[in-house]
């Protein structure tokens, strides 16, 4: 309790030194005396305001309605330096970006056959636009554009998928994945078109537990434009059940004038099939098959067998067994 209240004591000796020092402290003077100072201040600033001043403004430039079948030898400026002359009052809208100069070129409007060129007067006419009417031009850099640009070569190649696809449990792709347009237009050198057989979308992981569709953009290709570069990717995804059916088993390489027995003769398959294609799944759609080896040698004993067919949207399709016996008879 004794250290409690020494603590009390020690606050409110703290507190009312410090009362007595502001109550001290000529508040009313010393706000006064900023005031003026702030106005001073102000006034300053307007009468400088009022002068000229020279400044560095950079005007970025941008290439727009660029063909897909053009491509620039080097890379073109992507700025212009300008050393510009006005008030201070004036300046201050493009220091602070209310007057923002910019420069858009298109090229759809280029005549040259093989060369982007813009003039010394072109670059100038262009830069006065983009300034107030009392702002001196006094120099840029560069003062001349002159870009070589060249016409690419184009083919048409396919479009893949590229990603992983993750479903609900229960759910699986239920058909091809369907990519719309299906087809690119690729602009590119020669020795890029001969090296390019297909274009791939951008690396995309999709999860869900129902068909969707995405907007993609192709991956890009260096030295290589894509028309057009986005593409529609449908995924069809639905819920599994299991089916299980018998198929007949199918002999390759049995010599003329021979019989085989096989034991047994049909396998059973266990699969996962969507809903919506489980009537419509039968034996046809698949196909097991063994091959016989050296028949001269081998007549009798065990052979592998293998599903060779099979619907793509089926997954996890199982034989019941990996092998069969098998007796090789001599017709009479």
């Amino acid at each position: 309790m004794m250290r409690l209240e020494n603590i009390r004591n020690t606050f409110k000796s703290v507190h009312r030194k410090i009362k007595v020092f502001f109550s001290r402290f000529q508040w009313r003077e010393t706000l006064i005396f900023l005031f003026f100072l702030l106005l001073s201040f102000a006034f300053w600033v307007l009468q400088s305001m009022q002068g000229e001043y020279e400044i560095q403004l950079e005007i970025p430039v941008t290439y727009k309605d660029i063909p897909q079948d053009m491509a620039f030898v080097r890379t073109p400026p992507s700025v212009i330096t300008a050393r510009i002359r006005d008030k201070g009052s004036v300046l201050l809208n493009y220091t602070l970006g209310q007057k923002k100069a910019s420069i858009a070129l298109h090229m759809q409007d280029t005549s040259a056959p093989d060369t982007l060129l813009l003039s010394m007067k072109d670059i100038e006419g262009i830069i006065m636009k983009q300034l107030i009417p009392s702002t001196n031009l006094i120099s840029f850099d560069p003062q001349q554009i002159e870009i070589p640009y060249s016409r690419l070569k184009k083919k048409k190649v396919p479009v893949r998928f590229d990603g992983l696809i993750h479903t609900d449990p229960g759910f699986l792709l239920s058909g091809e994945i369907r990519i719309t347009p299906s087809v690119t237009e690729v602009f590119a050198a020669d020795v890029v078109l001969d090296a390019l057989t297909s274009v791939q979308t951008v690396y995309t992981e999709i999860k869900g537990n129902k068909t969707l569709t995405r907007k993609l953009k192709l991956r890009k290709t260096e030295g290589a434009n894509f028309d057009p570069g986005e593409v529609s990717v449908t995924i069809p995804i639905e819920e599994y059940t299991e089916k299980t059916l018998e198929i007949p088993v199918v002999c390759r390489g049995v010599p003329q004038g021979y019989t085989i027995r096989m034991f047994p003769s049909v396998v059973k398959l266990t699969c996962n099939v969507p809903l919506s294609l489980f009537k419509d799944l039968s034996e046809e759609d698949f196909s097991v098959e063994v091959l016989l080896d050296n028949p001269e040698q081998n007549v009798s004993g065990m052979m592998p067998i293998r599903l060779a067919k099979k619907p793509d949207w089926v997954d996890r399709a199982a034989l019941s067994q990996d092998s069969i016996e098998f007796i090789l008879e001599l017709n009479r």
